[in-house]
């Protein structure tokens, strides 16, 4: 902290002896490594804290943005399975070769399974087109 060396030390030793007397110097000479101790503990504490509230920010900034992406993933899937939901007779039965009244039979879990289905087919449909424009590259 204050890089002194011996021979700071000894000018010191000398000065101290000089101004305080030999009854005195001890006594000073304790007092001071206790405050130079006391003010290294409280410096020390200080980075301390510091570094932790900054390891505390980084983890909170990540996060918020794995959260973000998060919400964004389910935003997404929600809304292309309330598109698919609404509209499954457009999409759906109709590739299946299913006529309108069959879809109006079918049970509300049946054209739920098919519009995760399809959803999840969109999304292997997309990560393969990512993958091939990636090792395209």
């Amino acid at each position: 902290m204050f890089d002194i060396g011996f021979l700071e030390l000894l000018f010191i030793g000398v000065v101290g002896l000089l101004v305080l007397g030999p009854e005195r110097l001890p006594k000073a000479a304790r007092t001071t490594g206790l405050w130079i101790g006391r003010i290294k503990r409280t410096v020390s504490g200080m980075q301390r804290e510091i570094n932790a509230q900054l390891e505390a920010e980084e983890l909170r900034q990540k996060l918020n943005e794995q959260q973000k992406k998060l919400d964004e993933g389910i935003n997404r899937v929600k809304r292309d399975v309330e598109r698919s939901v609404e509209t499954p007779a457009d999409q759906g039965d109709r590739r299946a070769g299913a006529t309108p009244e069959e879809h109006a039979e079918a049970s509300p879990e049946r054209r739920l399974d098919d519009a995760l289905g399809r959803v999840r087919r969109q999304a292997d449909d997309s990560d393969a087109d990512a993958h091939e424009d990636a090792s395209s590259r």
